[in-house]
């Protein structure tokens, strides 16, 4: 059996294929995700707890214990970690690798519905979020404000800044870092409350019951019906220091008698700087196989927009983009990967020493590392350093199964058979030598797509990438390498 004989015998079907592969991969490679490593998921779920006031030994005992038992019940968690601070507490749950961390989450969801009956009472249900420990922010922007209020800055940078960065493709979230949300700070005067005989539950309650929107009803005429609207928001410090919270021998007790309201914000304790200038620092993440060059550039080109519709004074500076770094690497990478083409190039010409010989040889470089970029953007992988590092070793394999099948095609002319003669039957005569070099070199790589763990996931892509362009070296080897051969090949010159 001839596997190459349709090859060489039909040279226009067989240029066309090996065009249209070429295309193919060509378009495949401007479609393919830039990233720095491949996508890897790491199947976790953040729960977060709120109880203001508490202090992390409550929130332990009677917040974070209860959902940790809870937590243990749900099948597949590899480790549980929880972090109690005031008034917060976080508990991260990593699951197994070959979890789905879409049921994983529902699950999560469940238990912490059977764990609120546990809980304290007026207490919030906790919130779940499911996180990648190993994908970093993207990009990070400080805002910077020399006349605009912090709590202002803070407001623009929530309502304008994150909202609008959250609707461009393939963001996942926005986190700001050193918020600095508007708060009214009560501070009270233990000794006031006491000649008073007021307990701090009284003072907390008076302002939550004037602290609020409540149905005010409707005026019912005969003509037309009124809706009431009445505002129940308390605003500024102000409002609040003539707020009555008791009465005492028929004489009001306002806020102001046991303490007083100060403008302030929602966490005093968290500050964030950026080249010695208090500053809200914005962190971007990307969505999982989101190409993080291409959403750079899309945030790249909001600046001027949103610089244009910000508060007089308020300057956006960029503090760090991967982008930049990915770039640069992945830049890095093409140019040795050039490099190593020209030297494969140059060494085949050297021992060869025949022009069309290394064209012939030499056209199977590209031809393949193209198609395995058309087979990358099938399997969903993406361009990052570990599959284009693959892409720069498979360099040196490619190319010896022509170097086979040219080598002893020429023996054939040597023999004195015309280009067509020597090209069936040499092709014919190393057809399975070929087939069999080219399996037992994939299959070298094999091992690597069982390795297990975070290694094993970072590995995946760089394993089938080799293996899919050697194994594209042999099929191209055994298809237009024989047919050029046949077009190309000098006549042999006995003397």
């Amino acid at each position: 059996m001839n596997i190459s004989r349709i090859f060489i015998v039909r040279p226009v079907a067989t240029t066309v294929l090996v065009t249209a592969i070429i295309v193919f991969g060509l378009i495949a490679f401007r479609s393919l995700p830039v990233n720095e490593l491949p996508n890897v998921d790491f199947p976790t779920i953040s729960v977060t707890a709120d109880l203001p006031g508490a202090n992390p030994d409550i929130m332990a005992s009677t917040v974070a214990t209860p959902l940790e038992r809870q937590f243990s019940q749900v099948s597949g968690v590899d480790s549980m970690s929880s972090v109690n601070s005031t008034g917060r507490t976080r508990v991260t749950l990593q699951f197994r690798l070959d979890r789905d961390i879409d049921s994983a989450a529902q699950d999560v969801q469940t238990a912490i519905s059977q764990s609120m009956r546990r809980l304290p009472d007026g207490m919030d249900p906790p919130t779940l979020r499911k996180i990648n420990p190993a994908d970093s922010p993207i990009m990070f922007l400080a805002l910077t404000a020399r006349t605009l209020p912090l709590p202002d800055l803070d407001d623009f940078a929530n309502t304008h800044i994150a909202q609008r960065f959250s609707m461009i493709s393939g963001v996942a979230q926005v986190q700001i870092f050193g918020s600095q949300r508007y708060a009214v700070r009560v501070l009270l005067d233990p000794e006031a409350m006491s000649k008073r005989a007021l307990g701090l539950e009284r003072v907390v309650s008076a302002i939550q019951n004037a602290n609020s929107n409540l149905p005010s009803g409707v005026l019912q005429g005969s003509a037309r019906d009124f809706t009431v609207k009445s505002s129940g928001k308390l605003q500024r410090a102000e409002n609040f220091n003539s707020l009555i919270v008791a009465y005492k021998d028929g004489m009001p007790v306002r806020l102001s008698d046991v303490g007083k309201a100060v403008d302030s914000v929602d966490n005093a304790k968290i500050k964030s700087w950026v080249n010695g200038e208090r500053a809200i620092v914005l962190a971007i993440y990307r969505q999982p196989g989101a190409n993080t060059v291409e959403v750079s550039r899309n945030l790249r080109a909001l600046f001027p927009e949103i610089e244009a519709s910000a508060p007089p004074g308020v300057t956006i500076k960029l503090v760090n983009d991967r982008a930049e770094f990915i770039e640069s690497s992945i830049r890095e990478v093409e140019f040795h990967l050039l490099l190593s083409i020209v030297l494969v190039v140059m060494v085949i010409l050297i021992f060869l020493r025949n022009a069309r010989s290394t064209i012939i040889t030499a056209l199977i470089l590209p031809t393949s590392i193209i198609a395995t970029f058309g087979a990358m953007y099938v399997l969903g992988y993406s361009l990052n350093n570990l599959s284009l590092m693959a892409i720069i070793l498979a360099v040196g394999f490619v190319v010896d199964d022509a170097i086979v099948v040219l080598e002893n095609i020429t023996r054939h002319m040597e023999m004195g058979k015309d280009r067509m003669t020597a090209a069936l039957e040499g092709a014919q005569e190393i057809g399975f030598t070929v087939l069999s070099m080219t399996i037992s070199l994939a299959a070298v790589f094999i091992p690597i797509l069982f390795m297990e763990g975070m290694i094993g996931r970072l590995f995946r892509e760089f394993a089938v990438s080799v293996g899919v362009a050697v194994l594209v070296s042999g099929i191209v080897s055994l298809s237009m390498t024989p047919m050029m051969c046949s077009l190309m090949l000098k006549r042999h010159d006995p003397h």
